[in-house]
């Protein structure tokens, strides 16, 4: 494994308190060469976290000491690995100036980042796909159905990729098919394959790098990558990038799943 692209840090509001340090030498441990801090950035002004503890996104206060102690860590560890500052953004529908104007502030931080969809919005109201089983039962409720569901979270994954974020708009598209995490318990009964092979498509001739993510391989609910070998296969063909990420969220998940995208992404 040379590199794992997709890693939260101490500053994630749902995540461990291992350290930095300990993600680190976590990463050399595995052999890695390269590592990127993505952490959940900050939510946009104005947005009401729908999550019970509201704690999706990084702590505003806490940004530029995010990028103080990565600034601190690379030149620490320069001999041994590379480490990339960057940030998982959320796309969320009806904050995109909200979002870019945060990208032009902090944008000059970054070495590499991720957009993220996370979120749907259904009559005006926002709902955070991926936060439980129980959660996407009540969601597809409120919608009317699972396919209700999986069609407004393709159709925000497409609106993502088309968002005028300004320069500093992430060039990865993060987990494109989050919306299957919990697949093993709500599975919709139309077929969205042709949506997905769709968004890759404007993702290619828009010259976008997707996030080929080991986490889901090992969700209970889902059983596989984000995205699946049937789409990893068609991404290759038409020339998209893929960046290998564990989407860790302690030092023990690095390179989760990683040996089930190996051998997703390079099958015959």
């Amino acid at each position: 494994m040379k590199n794992d692209s997709h890693v939260h840090s101490p500053y994630c509001p749902h995540g461990s308190d291992d350290s930095f340090e300990e993600y680190i030498e976590r990463a050399i441990f595995l052999k890695i060469e390269e590592i990127t801090f993505t952490e959940h950035a900050p939510l946009p002004e104005g947005f009401i976290d729908p999550t019970p503890d509201r704690d999706s996104g990084m702590d505003p206060g806490h940004l530029l000491d995010y990028f103080q102690k990565i600034a601190s860590l690379k030149e620490k560890y320069k001999e041994k690995i590379t480490i990339k500052t960057g940030l998982e953004v959320d796309y969320i529908e009806g904050f995109e100036a909200e979002t870019k104007r945060f990208l032009n502030q902090y944008g000059n931080y970054l070495d590499d980042s991720i957009l993220s969809v996370h979120f749907i919005r259904y009559e005006n109201e926002w709902h955070c796909i991926d936060f439980s089983d129980e959660m996407f039962k009540s969601i597809a409720n409120r919608l009317g159905s699972i396919d209700a569901v999986y069609s407004s979270y393709y159709d925000t994954l497409e609106k993502s990729v088309a968002a005028d974020l300004g320069i500093f708009k992430p060039k990865r598209i993060g987990h494109v098919t989050l919306i299957h995490k919990f697949q093993q318990r709500f599975s919709p009964k139309e077929n969205y394959d042709q949506k997905l092979y769709s968004i890759l498509d404007i993702m290619g001739k828009q010259g976008y790098e997707l996030d080929y993510n080991g986490a889901g391989a090992i969700k209970p609910l889902c059983l596989e990558p984000y995205p699946p070998e049937r789409f990893v296969k068609y991404a290759l063909q038409i020339g998209i990038p893929l960046r290998y990420g564990s989407d860790a969220h302690q030092a023990k998940d690095l390179g989760q799943g990683y040996d089930a995208c190996l051998e997703e992404a390079f099958s015959n």
